[in-house]
């Protein structure tokens, strides 16, 4: 029986024929075209792609507030909900991308071509374990996503009255809302390579600048840190750190996009433990230096000292805005793409111009509903904990709950005419050749040497790759 490191590694090679040869062609680019704008700006589907996405995504308005959080959980509450938080949420992530690998090694048997096509979570659920999973998992996706893009239009709004008052935040929002409307020109997320490392960036300066500002300003006179004092608060601030690593929702888009999902498993754990340096350092310096007074003040720039570096924050958290507006409405605009039959269209125009029917809703919502708080709340206790943190727990206990799925997960499964054949019981003649120069597969490679590099004619016992493996009939 082959391991569970052996399938997760191999996993990469279910792509289709046509998959692995656009692969190859977009990886020979990076590495002969490296220094090229296009390579640089556009082209992204690395690792380090994938986890400056993820982290870029996880903090965004609620970094201005998780002071705010702390004022109704305490210090102590605040520091330990957001570890809490943050490794269950990483867990969760993974049992994503286990769920997103078997779904891609089944259809890979079926010689299903993803060729300008997005695998996203609702069709991974679909394809293990039903249409009414997929019915579930679009529902609660498609409602996070809409006011997680509501919520980014109203902030935009919000933060700019701090450096521009002149004009109401109606007004501002119908302004944001023009400019993120441009998202609709952005393909996917294989070309958000600049915006995301631009919008890690960001959020690092802001972070900083927030710890920084708060030990410069100190603790005013009478200044109490008497949190937590209510079970509603307690909890309301509890919410909002849920939603704080609640961006699980396009976690399946962001494999989607790498070269080599396989690796995806731990990136989402190392972008958590980055933002940890971002979130507790700024939330806990402002709390320590305005404490109570913060219950009445849910943004931390309303109580920061007015300057230059605080006008510079505003401004860097605006362009975040804008990219984390792209993030959440990315998947909305491939449900929408499907719905209508212009999700395999390659004309970047034709696209975008299918896409402008799900910004106007949204744009809409977050102009007759500016209330940031309230939404947050309840986009954090009831669509987070189930997109985050239920669903995908149910469905990956579900796919696997019977044995023989837990064993054929890492069975090597042979079809031999109209028979299949477990690994353990095919008498065959077989070889390793074509994986191992294609790809250098180190197993493959590694089970080859051993048996030398003649046929071999034995019992299959379960040895090697089995995505790798190749079976010649005598």
């Amino acid at each position: 029986m082959l391991s569970q490191k052996q399938a997760e590694e191999a996993i990469v090679s279910n792509y289709s024929e046509t998959d692995q040869h656009e692969g190859k062609e977009e990886e020979k680019e990076e590495n002969h075209s490296i220094f090229s704008v296009k390579s640089v700006l556009w082209h992204g589907g690395s690792a380090w792609d994938a986890w400056f996405s993820c982290a870029s995504n996880q903090v965004a308005q609620v970094l201005l507030t998780l002071p705010y959080s702390f004022s109704q959980l305490g210090m102590l509450s605040g520091i330990l909900l957001q570890i809490f938080y943050g490794l269950l949420g990483s867990w969760t992530a993974y049992l994503i991308s286990v769920l997103y690998i078997e779904y891609r090694s089944r259809k890979a048997k079926e010689n299903v071509s993803f060729k300008n096509h997005v695998i996203q979570w609702f069709e991974v659920l679909d394809g293990l374990l039903g249409p009414y999973w997929k019915a579930v998992g679009l529902a609660f996706n498609c409602t996070f996503l809409l006011f997680g893009s509501v919520i980014q239009l109203i902030a935009c709004a919000s933060n700019i009255y701090y450096i521009n008052d002149h004009l109401d935040k109606r007004t501002w929002t119908y302004i944001f809302g023009a400019c993120c409307a441009t998202t609709v020109f952005i393909p996917s997320f294989h070309n958000y390579r600049i915006w995301s490392f631009l919008g890690l960036g960001m959020t690092t300066y802001t972070a900083w600048y927030m710890a920084i500002a708060a030990f410069v300003h100190g603790q005013g006179e009478g200044v109490k840190h008497s949190a937590p004092t209510k079970l509603v608060l307690y909890f309301t601030g509890a919410t909002n750190i849920l939603y704080t690593f609640g961006g699980h929702a396009v976690t399946v888009e962001i494999m989607h996009a790498m070269w080599k999902p396989q690796k995806f498993k731990c990136i989402y754990l190392l972008a958590t433990l980055y933002v940890f340096t971002l979130t507790i350092p700024s939330a806990s310096a402002v709390y320590w230096a305005f404490g109570d007074e913060l219950l009445n003040h849910a943004n931390a720039f309303s109580l920061l000292p007015k300057n230059g570096f605080r006008d510079a924050a505003v401004i860097l958290m605006l362009i975040h805005q804008f990219i984390t507006f792209g993030f959440a409405c990315t998947p909305l605009y491939f449900v929408w793409e499907k719905v209508i039959g212009m999700h395999d269209t390659r004309s970047i125009c034709l696209r975008a111009l299918a896409r402008l029917p799900v910004v106007v809703p949204i744009w809409f919502l977050a102009i007759i509903f500016p209330f940031f708080g309230p939404i947050n709340s309840a986009v954090g206790a009831l669509l987070v904990s189930f997109t985050v943190y239920i669903i995908p727990s149910l469905a990956h206990m579900l796919t696997y709950r019977k044995a023989s799925a837990r064993q054929s997960e890492w069975t090597l499964r042979v079809l031999m005419g109209n028979r299949i054949f477990d690994g353990d019981s095919v008498p065959t003649e077989w070889r390793l050749e074509r994986e191992r120069r294609e790809r250098g597969c180190r197993k493959c490679t590694r089970e080859h040497s051993r048996l030398g590099f003649g046929n071999i004619r034995e019992e299959l016992n379960g040895v090697a790759c089995r995505f790798h493996l190749v079976i010649f009939y005598s």
